[in-house]
């Protein structure tokens, strides 16, 4: 295997694993193995990007538009440093990542993290792409910038086997804001696969056909994703076959499964939560249809049946039967949220369900053990010292603080005043908080919930908002949580599941000597 240099050389350990991730593992699965199979670069040269230039550099630098590629990439992408570049084996553009008229490509996030930035992956006229372990947010489709449409990945235009693993796809908001859909296939786009991936606070999480007469799309899997605080879409399926499994829904705001015009549905051993519609045809009297079997539906808001409402509960029945060419293991719906807030996303280890409602890394997909090790309590002070003392300065007193949502008479702003008995709650039991504005290292973390409140939250991340790399995990919140030496702007709290409405009273940042 040959290793192109960019701006430095590949450790060992990176080396490693992109021989491992070079072809789809043993825990592959959905129709991207059918019609020949997704292996990516498989075999190809092996080049590493830490710019969207250098990423659209590698595509043009080949042979020819089929000549196998493996690309790692690290870093942040954006508009900045993301140029058109022209050769015989590439057609780009600067305002996205464009995998456009080529084949047999693996882009791979390594090391730190490859987070892209207001900038989407563009995938038209290609085929056996395989894209893994990257993050991508905030691409708008109005305001400024602008790139693909609006669409974290957008794939239209023949387009053919495809595998994305273990992204984390996210927005700020819907339509109004600008932003468009997080997973879009259109327009001929066949043999799919999205596994262990996160797709979050969007209005659109993704749809299969962008019309009513784009009836050459799919089939598509989705499996072990999680979909949280998405409005609608996951996905839109028109005409087409998607088989959803062991996939975690929390939180669809106003219908989650919309197949229509035939589209056809396997639904089988999900969790959906906290939800409204999250299967059914909507918005149309177009109908599509559904098999059920294993979900479990939690918290559920059923619509009553209405001209262009047909909402599948509140007791979801079959309605057709559905054949799955390949073979797949099915883990207990009751098990899902634990193995996918573990697993999904980008920096993960590449984890993967074990078969025994827990997880097993498959790889350091970003070249670092980032795990599942929630042994980070260096205390349990839960004092309410937030000025200069043992700890030092609490350098989030003079940034800011935004978030996903918030509850009605909170503030994010409250998680930085210094006041214990003001808090921040998200609007469910699930929601992000931030605090920006840093100018200095820092690490240790220290959150407070409300005295009364301890435990609520059961599932957690700290994530470095910069780099988007987790820095931790846990399930319960510790009094003291130690980072390292970072320098981001901003840091971010993931609440991924919570018993109650969680109440934050202080979100505060040291620099621990």
């Amino acid at each position: 295997m040959n290793i192109t240099k960019a701006k430095k050389h590949l450790p060992l350990s990176t080396l490693s694993v992109c021989i491992a991730l070079a072809s789809q593992p043993s825990f592959a699965s959905g129709f991207d193995t059918q019609n020949g199979g997704t292996t990516g670069g498989q075999g190809g040269e092996v080049v590493y990007a830490t710019t969207g230039t250098e990423i659209h550099e590698a595509l043009c630098s080949r042979a020819s538009s089929d000549t196998p590629i493996i690309i790692q990439v690290e870093g942040t992408i954006n508009h900045s440093n993301t140029t058109k570049v022209s050769g015989d084996s590439c057609n780009t553009a600067e305002d996205k990542i464009e995998i456009k008229e080529v084949s047999n490509v693996s882009i791979i996030g390594v090391g730190e993290g490859a987070l892209f930035d207001e900038l989407g992956i563009h995938l038209r006229e290609a085929s056996n792409i395989i894209i893994q372990n990257v993050h991508v947010r905030n691409v708008k489709k109005s305001g400024s910038p602008i790139s693909n449409g609006g669409d974290a990945i957008g794939m239209e235009s023949n387009v053919s086997n495809v595998w994305v693993d273990h992204v984390t796809l996210e927005a700020s908001g819907g339509e109004s804001e600008g932003y468009d859909a997080l997973f879009d296939m259109k327009n001929n786009t066949t043999y799919v696969t999205l596994s262990y991936s996160i797709l979050r606070n969007s209005g659109r999480g993704g749809l299969v056909g962008s019309s009513d007469s784009d009836d050459g799309n799919g089939p598509v899997t989705f499996h072990h994703n999680y979909y949280e605080n998405i409005n609608s879409r996951t996905p839109l399926l028109r005409h087409a076959t998607a088989h959803a499994y062991n996939n975690y829904y929390n939180g669809l705001v106003s219908s989650g499964m919309n197949p229509r015009i035939g589209g056809q549905m396997r639904a089988e051993n999900n969790y959906f939560k906290d939800s409204k519609d999250p299967l059914g045809t909507f918005y149309t009297n177009d109908m599509g249809y559904w098999q059920v079997s294993g979900n479990i539906w939690d918290n559920i808001d059923w619509s009553e049946e209405a001209d262009k409402l047909y909402p599948a509960g509140p007791d979801p029945v079959s309605t057709t039967s559905i054949s799955i060419p390949y073979s797949y293991d099915l883990d207990d719906a009751s098990c899902v949220p634990s193995i996918v807030l573990a697993a999904a996303g980008a920096n993960t280890g590449l984890a993967v369900s074990d078969g025994s409602c827990a997880t097993t890394e498959t790889g350091d997909g970003d070249g670092t053990d980032t795990g599942t090790d929630t042994g980070t309590d260096t205390g349990t002070d839960t004092g309410t010292e937030t000025g200069t003392g043992e700890l030092g300065t609490n350098l989030a007193l003079t940034g800011g603080a935004d978030g996903s949502s918030k509850a009605s008479g909170t503030s994010y702003g409250n998680v930085i005043d210094g006041d214990t008995s003001t808090y921040w709650s998200p609007s469910g039991t699930t929601g992000t908080v931030s605090v920006k504005g840093l100018t200095s290292t820092f690490n240790t973390v220290r959150i407070l919930e409300v005295s009364g409140t301890e435990g609520t939250v059961t599932s957690w991340s700290l994530i470095n908002y910069d780099s988007g790399v987790e820095l931790t995990s846990g399930t319960s919140l510790n009094a003291l949580v130690s980072v390292g030496d970072i320098n981001p702007a901003k840091i971010s709290l993931v609440i991924n599941a919570a018993s109650d409405i969680p109440q934050i009273a202080e979100f505060e940042v040291y620099n621990q000597q």
